[in-house]
């Protein structure tokens, strides 16, 4: 019990006095979630509204494939990813194993699947209650997918965040493809597991609750657009 109030202490003082090597973890995490997320979006959210206002033979088989991705697990992705990236590897001229770069390119192809199973949800919905109307308008399928995505956005914000929790919390991939090296491609979730390992505590903790908080900034801006959005269109 001492020693986890010891440890506690230490890493609210590393909170607080704004340690630099805690700071620099936490900011190159955010930067490769939010980097991993941004392209996930591009690619998710106009596949998953293209799968949901489209009839095409295999549908029902690509939206089951898209659900079994949600759980896609990360290790796996780490692995392909980083056989792609090594110098053996087909990708391997890329030069970008054990850098950012990859780890951004990991946590896209985990997150992106998730991103597109739920807005082919969403907007599945809406299109079955604006069918008419957008049909009556003339919109063809590109268009129809665009303007839902636009129309059903605020619901959709929730899906990109929820996306980026899984990315900020993701450690196998980023384990494997970057390399965990210090102040190059060591993150939150990584330096986790190497400084408890080393019996490190207090910055282990400290990290923990820095990337705790952020997992409930990000709930709670999801609820916080939810409603805001319920309020202001019913």
């Amino acid at each position: 019990m001492n020693d986890f109030a010891g440890a506690a202490s230490q890493a609210a003082w590393l909170i607080a006095s704004g340690d630099a090597k805690l700071v620099d973890i936490v900011l190159l995490s955010l930067r490769v979630s939010l980097a991993a997320v941004m392209l996930a979006s591009c690619i998710g959210l106009p596949v998953g509204a293209l799968v949901a206002v489209t009839r095409f033979p295999g549908r029902k088989s690509l939206i089951v494939v898209l659900n079994a991705l949600m759980g896609l697990p990360s290790v796996v992705v780490g692995l392909v990813v980083y056989l792609l990236l090594s110098r053996a590897g087909p990708l391997g001229s890329w030069g970008i194993l054990f850098t950012p770069a990859a780890m951004v390119i990991a946590q896209t192809i985990l997150v992106t699947p998730t991103l597109a199973a739920l807005s082919r949800q969403i907007v599945e919905d809406g299109w079955d209650e604006y069918r008419e109307q957008l049909r009556s308008l003339g919109a063809r399928r590109i268009g129809v997918a665009l303007t839902l995505l636009w129309d059903l956005r605020f619901s959709l914000v929730t899906i990109v965040l929820a996306g980026y929790g899984r990315a900020a919390s993701e450690v196998g991939a980023v384990m494997i493809v970057g390399g965990n090296i210090d102040g190059v491609t060591r993150v939150m979730t990584t330096a986790i597991a190497l400084e408890t390992s080393k019996g490190d505590l207090p910055l282990a903790l400290g990290l923990g609750i820095v990337l705790l908080g952020i997992v409930l900034a990000v709930n709670a801006a999801a609820d916080v657009v939810r409603d805001a959005a319920r309020r202001r269109y019913g």
